[in-house]
């Protein structure tokens, strides 16, 4: 069997599974782990508190504790988390400020700048490149669309006016007609030739040897003319244009050594190139080429020759790529999950203009040091963070009688200057986007008992928070300027003018509302209890965050020890997001990442692309969006690729899930006793998988899933395995032998060595089946 399954049989055992029949993949009844009860807690716990386990992270957690581990991952702060630190180091935009990011990934509005002269261009010989390339592009993209319409202009000037029909002759000119109708008598009497009437059609008898020769010499007379004429001299453009190909393939050929240079030189090199051949370059990052041109580059090269292609990408790229690295390999799992949950509650999407830019702060600067703490500092940092600001709007939003809306200058010179003048071009007027979904989804919910005019009293309350300098980078401002004037009225309470200050009392009202406690606690159930939560946990929940003033740890405590979470109804009851399964696949076999952008292309193939929700909602943690046919099969087909090593820059040996776990371990732990005795050298040989596909399965089931896999899963698995090692046929009862009268049995054939157990699929379809699906 190949290593990866067709999508036909892929479809075959997702219908055998009866994977699609319901949300929750099929039934759990004997799904149930058969160990003690302290593995079955450990391994809750980690498949709700982390994006997975890994290989021995069950038996880690019982030999410390269930209840110390979950304090640990509580205190995050206190995990020395610095493996991690060294796969994140190859990703310098992630640690820059946002003015950072701004001058060395310039977006449009940077370049146009530049190319205005109202920006100076960047000294630095790398960064200058990066912005010659996009000027270069700019002008190219504008010279062509200058062209085209100089091009229609001049085909609608030379079209003729009175232009006759196709196919119709034209009357010829007075100036004309005498020549024409010589051609008409030419054409239908020629000229005799000679003096002589008609001598080329009669040739006269017996003097063709004669006409022939005479034919000859005057070729070759012509001919010797023709060589004597000296040729036709080039023109200026026919010579600009030799030089330009001959200027082409030079930078082609230049562009094709490149790869074979030493980093460092080939950088350089690079540097020193013409314009033209730099822009020839980028375009070749651009149609994927990339690698050759990378290899051996230190990050900020690497940096430098993406940017030319696409700057902002690199921001967003090397964003995703630290995020699911995170997920992966950090040992403070639940300060990741907590994280993803925030960020997901306070979405802002990531290709919204200046956002590709901001959301690297956003995400370090105020979700991450918020996950654990107080949800109000949480709500006020986001506020006040302009990747919000932009995302919903509200650095537009101008009060309607705000100074800045009336035309008022900043520095009045008269009492003329202090009043309205409406005739002047007013702003952005007052935006509402912000004040709707802080009151929908950051704090009270849809069911929270606002109107409409909250709404727009909100969005009042905030009008002046705003950027500055969005385009440079900037943070946080309040404008005086833009503010509306007056109190507000909001869910029955008024607000006094005070600026800024308005803001930060209504969110203090809103983070300490008993609809708030209520929503959050909710919601909070929701991502790491189940999809509908026991309303008594979301009580006593709701009742913490009032009483804690809001500590999100504090009501996560309550949560990972009450009852209800470690109920036997919630043990793999939660349908895993694309990301949680991808980053749980990729956990629970071990495998080493090496580049993280062919996984980030699997979640978007998944339908999850990291930071890519559209609406504020962000993704759903419910089932029902994530199950169904083509998303079952997507997540399939990624699990048999990443077990057969077909995903680029993932390593993983499959053949060490294989070996029976137990067996090995306590192989492994004499060998060591017994080599401490005998002062031999350990070796680190890995363990053989057994030669039979029932150990193998069995062991990999162990491996993978713990040995909850149902008989369901099992059989459907063992019949497909079965199946491909008789080239697709199923596998028939083996004949008895016959009797003879001789009392001699048949000879029987020499039978086949056995195959070794294609491991690699049977880890593919059990990190496919329903119970890996669900954690």
């Amino acid at each position: 069997m190949g290593r990866v399954l067709s999508k036909s049989a892929a479809i075959l055992l997702f219908v055998s599974l009866a994977c699609t029949v319901s949300p929750v993949l099929a039934s759990k009844k004997d799904n149930m782990p058969s160990g003690p009860t302290d593995q079955k807690r450990a391994l809750h716990a980690l498949n709700r508190l982390t994006f997975g386990p890994r290989p021995g992270d069950v038996q880690r957690v019982m030999a410390i504790g269930v209840d110390r581990w979950i304090d640990q991952q509580l205190h995050p702060e206190k995990i020395d988390d610095r493996a991690l630190d060294a796969r994140l180091e190859p990703f310098r935009t992630t640690r820059m400020n946002t003015k950072e990011l701004a001058e060395n990934f310039p977006d449009g509005q940077e370049i146009e700048q530049v190319m205005k002269g109202k920006r100076p261009m960047p000294s630095d010989p790398a960064l200058r490149m990066v912005y010659q390339v996009q000027i270069d592009r700019r002008q190219e993209k504008q010279e062509k669309k200058e062209q085209a319409a100089k091009s229609a202009t001049s085909a609608v000037a030379d079209r003729p006016t009175n232009a006759a029909p196709e196919n119709v002759p034209t009357k010829p000119s007075p100036a004309s007609y005498g020549t024409t109708m010589a051609a008409d008598n030419a054409e239908t009497n020629p000229p005799a030739m000679n003096g002589t009437t008609n001598a080329t059609m009669n040739p006269r008898p017996g003097n063709d040897a004669a006409e022939t020769a005479d034919a000859k010499s005057s070729n070759d007379a012509n001919d010797t003319a023709a060589s004597a004429t000296p040729p036709l001299k080039p023109t200026p453009e026919e010579e600009q244009q030799a030089r330009q190909r001959e200027q082409q393939l030079h930078t082609d050929l230049e562009i094709q050594e490149l790869p074979s240079l030493p980093p460092d030189q080939r950088f350089n090199r690079i540097l020193s190139l013409p314009e033209s051949a730099q822009l020839e370059l980028a375009d070749s990052l651009k149609r994927g080429k990339g690698q050759d041109f990378l290899a051996g580059l230190n990050p900020r090269q690497k940096e430098v020759l993406l940017a030319m292609n696409n700057p902002n990408g690199v921001v967003t790229n090397e964003l995703a790529q630290a995020k699911l690295l995170r997920a992966i390999y950090s040992d403070r799992q639940l300060e990741e999950v907590m994280t993803d949950f925030w960020f997901n509650h306070f979405n802002v999407f990531v290709d919204k203009g200046l956002d590709r830019l901001l959301v690297s702060s956003y995400e370090r600067d105020v979700i991450r040091p918020h996950a654990l703490g107080k949800f109000e500092d949480l709500l006020v940092a986001t506020a006040k963070s302009p990747a919000m600001l932009f995302y919903l709007d509200n650095w537009l939003s101008v009060g309607p009688d705000s100074p800045q809306a009336l035309g008022i200058p900043e520095h009045p010179r008269s009492p003329y200057d202090l009043r309205p003048h409406p005739n002047k071009k007013r702003p952005s007027g007052l935006n509402e986007n912000y004040g709707r979904e802080l009151l929908e989804l950051h704090t009270l919910s849809v069911n929270g008992g606002y109107s409409q005019q909250d709404v727009t009293e909100v969005a009042k309350v905030f009008t002046g928070w705003t950027i500055d300098k969005p385009y440079q980078g900037g943070s946080f401002k309040y404008d005086p300027r833009m503010h509306e004037p007056g109190p507000k009225f909001v869910l029955g309470h008024r607000i006094k003018p005070k600026g800024e200050g308005e803001g930060l009392e209504l969110l203090h009202r809103l983070a300490t509302s008993p609809k708030t406690a209520h929503f959050i606690s909710m919601k909070l159930a929701e991502r790491f209890v189940s999809d509908d939560p026991p309303p008594a946990l979301v009580d006593r929940m709701a009742k913490t965050f009032l009483k804690k003033k809001g500590d999100i740890r504090q009501v996560m405590t309550v949560l990972l020890h009450s009852p209800e979470f470690w109920d036997d109804s919630t043990y793999r009851d939660k349908v895993k997001t694309p990301l949680e399964f991808l980053a749980s696949a990729v956990r629970a076999t071990g495998a080493d990442v090496e580049d993280a952008q062919p996984l980030v292309r699997q979640l978007n193939n998944m339908g999850m692309p990291l930071y890519g929700a559209q609406p504020p909602t962000g993704y759903s943690m419910k089932a029902e969006t994530w199950v169904s046919s083509s998303a079952l099969l997507n997540r399939m087909n990624f699990a048999l690729a990443l077990t057969s090593g077909k995903i680029k820059g993932v390593k993983l040996d499959v053949t060490t899930l294989a070996a029976n776990p137990a067996t090995n371990n306590s192989a492994a732990s004499n060998t060591a006793i017994s080599n401490s005795a005998t002062n031999v050298p350990a070796t680190n040989n890995p363990p053989t998988p057994p030669m039979d596909s029932a150990l193998a399965l069995s062991a990999l089931e162990t491996s993978l899933l713990a040995g909850d896999v149902s008989k369901q899963t099992h059989d459907s698995i063992t019949a497909q395995m079965e199946t491909s090692a008789n080239n697709g046929k199923p596998t028939l009862p083996a004949k008895k032998p016959e009797n003879r009268p001789d009392n001699k049995s048949a000879a029987r054939k020499p039978q086949p060595a056995p195959r070794s157990p294609d491991v690699a699929t049977m880890a593919g379809l059990l990190l496919g089946s329903p119970e890996f699906q669900r954690r």
